[in-house]
């Protein structure tokens, strides 16, 4: 029963994935954790729903395998690799405030 409900969640989320606005959430939220390793496989789980790796890693110009290996718990990708996988999606990379004034506006 639990391998069921497992599925069902998984298959629930691949299907929710593949709405760009609800995968920017989720990665958003996954960056919030911090263990790094939580927003590598989330973006694994994006690229799974975007169509697997083989696509992404066209789409990006990037090798399957080093996909495979950097998005992983313990993959350790390149700010570059991050901003191809962001173009691949169709996203950019940004920063942004956490804070309605900049804390580094008050610092000055």
């Amino acid at each position: 029963m639990t391998a069921r409900l497992t599925d069902d969640y998984r298959n629930d989320l691949l299907k929710r994935l593949k709405n760009s606005k609800f995968a920017l959430g989720y990665l958003n939220e996954c960056l919030k954790d911090p263990n790094e390793g939580v927003f590598l496989l989330a973006l694994r789980d994006v690229a799974e729903a975007h169509g697997g790796f083989k696509k992404l890693a066209a789409k990006s110009k990037l090798n399957r395998e080093h996909l495979f290996r950097i998005l992983s718990r313990k993959g350790n990708p390149r700010l570059n690799t991050l901003r191809n996988l962001a173009t691949a999606f169709g996203w950019n990379l940004a920063l942004v405030a956490k804070h309605k004034v900049s804390q580094l506006r008050r610092a000055a």
